[in-house]
């Protein structure tokens, strides 16, 4: 992950970061998903069935595609220079606009939103993070990811 002087963080408020690498988002993955949170919807992990349904085929959890954001962020956020950890503070907002489709790449564009010392030592970190699908106009989702940065 980049590192920004603290001075410079307001700086970036604005300005888009980057983007992920494309992820290919396959039925193991929501499979494994399914199993870890017990959501075994039938849209999302039975091919047979899922063709009958508007999309086709299975589609990722909305909120599997949510729990991607960490790993795609990461190599993209800035972080205060002098960072000893950051926690996972929330959501502004999320807005699910269309499902992920089985064997889809997707990818997250991250813009920084807002860079607020809450206490001394203490930076909290907005984005905008917008999960793209290959090939696809609209996005999977749009949220506002919170990250509390302690320096």
């Amino acid at each position: 992950m980049p590192f920004v002087p603290v001075a410079e963080l307001k700086d970036q408020v604005g300005k888009e970061l980057g983007k992920s690498e494309w992820l290919t988002i396959d039925q193991e993955r929501i499979n494994q998903f399914a199993e870890c949170t017990g959501d075994h919807q039938f849209i999302h992990v039975d091919p047979e069935k899922a063709k009958l349904t508007p999309f086709g085929t299975t589609i990722a959890h909305g909120f599997l595609s949510l729990s991607l954001v960490p790993m795609l962020m990461e190599k993209i956020m800035i972080m205060p220079q002098g960072l000893k950890m950051a926690v996972n503070y929330g959501l502004d907002s999320v807005r699910f606009i269309q499902p992920v489709k089985v064997d889809s790449r997707v990818r997250l564009v991250v813009t920084l939103t807002d860079a607020t010392e809450k206490n001394p030592g203490q930076w909290l970190l907005k984005a905008r993070a917008v999960l793209e699908i290959e090939g696809q106009e609209k996005p999977a989702y749009i949220a506002e990811p919170l990250t509390l940065c302690f320096v």
